[in-house]
């Protein structure tokens, strides 16, 4: 078996590694992962995580690639803890003014915590999903996740809250790989999957329409006002849950320039800036966790403050304070920052005010 596609970790016996449970969606990523391992010689058992209704689809479209496929997929009903550790900790963060992302929350909380429990029953050492990143064993013997080949699709940040109990035991295949050469790959496959379109953000709320969902859970935003660069009063907003820090579309406002959200204060208020004004050099963070559970060392770092924005060279204090070199934009209360070294992450805090 290629080196490449395991944890890192010697293997004492074929015995000891041919078995894997990849957890399925029915989409190209986790197909291709279940055909790549197939091939490597592991036995592949596959599981679909039932989150919510919402998922339902995703159920039936796991089950109809694992038949394509021949092999068992089994379904773990996690819907008690997915409200509990991510729907309602994310429908809370929007209505204080904070802005959550629900995957960094779900993946240690939920996702790999049914997908190892599944393993264990089954008596399966290894689990793997169509994460785009890798798993590497590090010279001090720590798992850790590592960026991937494909830029574009990097997900590591969704994964930097993972602990040695998950990263030693998980295996990433797709993080060798591009995204067209994973599409090509499942045509030349045969799957049925291969075109499918990628999975939505929010994967509960199928719609996107994340205020409405949770105001249809009763709950609402704080109330609050909208303050102009100039200090001026410009009236009531629509509660801070509709609103996230470096938003510039649908303000309602008109101010003949444009205007970003810089601020949501503790009091429900909306802080607007110029232009410019929504970038920030020192960010406090809380809730660090590390891949080996040591504490996060002082020093320099590049840090991700969205999934989708660009690493960024930061010195940390050892405590709570980033210091980027050059100044981030919207860094929001409630995201995540992933720190990298050497291309691998090396901890993950939650954003908690910048400055």
């Amino acid at each position: 078996m290629s080196e490449t596609l395991l944890p890192g970790s010697g293997f004492d016996t074929y015995e000891e590694q041919d078995k894997v449970l990849v957890g399925m969606s029915g989409g190209v990523d986790s197909s291709v992962t279940v055909r790549i391992l197939q091939q490597q010689g592991f036995a592949v058992t596959g599981a679909v995580i039932r989150f919510s209704p919402a998922h339902d689809g995703a159920v039936e479209a796991a089950q109809k690639a694992a038949k394509q496929m021949d092999i068992e997929c089994i379904v773990l009903d996690a819907q008690e803890l997915f409200e509990q550790q991510v729907v309602a900790p994310f429908c809370a963060d929007y209505c204080a003014g904070r802005t959550p992302n629900p995957c960094v929350r779900c993946n240690p909380a939920v996702k790999f915590t049914a997908l190892l429990a599944a393993a264990d029953r089954l008596g399966i050492q290894y689990i793997a999903t169509g994460h785009y990143a890798r798993v590497e064993v590090d010279g001090d013997g720590v798992s850790r996740i590592h960026l991937p080949q494909s830029a574009a699709r990097d997900q590591s940040y969704m994964l930097s809250r993972l602990d040695q109990d998950v990263l030693s035991r998980l295996i990433l295949p797709l993080g060798e790989f591009e995204k067209d050469d994973v599409r090509q790959m499942a045509r030349d496959f045969g799957l049925d999957c291969a075109d499918a379109p990628d999975s939505m953000e929010i994967c509960f709320i199928p719609d996107g329409d994340y205020p409405a969902y949770i105001e249809a859970r009763g709950l609402a935003g704080k109330a609050g006002r909208f303050i102009s660069p100039d200090g001026a009063d410009l009236g009531p907003h629509k509660g801070v849950l509709h609103y996230t820090v470096g938003q510039r579309k649908g303000l309602g406002i008109a101010l003949g320039e444009p205007v970003f959200i810089r601020q949501i204060c503790e009091n429900g208020d909306i802080l607007l800036g110029r232009s410019g004004e929504e970038f920030f050099t020192t960010v406090r963070v809380a809730d660090i966790v590390t891949p080996d559970g040591a504490p996060l060392p002082a020093g320099t770092y590049l840090v991700k403050v969205r999934s989708a924005a660009q690493a960024q060279s930061a010195a940390f204090d050892g405590v709570d304070t980033l210091v980027f070199e050059a100044p981030v934009r919207a860094p929001a209360p409630g995201q995540t920052a992933a720190f990298y070294r050497d291309g691998a992450v090396a901890g993950s805090a939650f954003i908690v005010s910048a400055e």
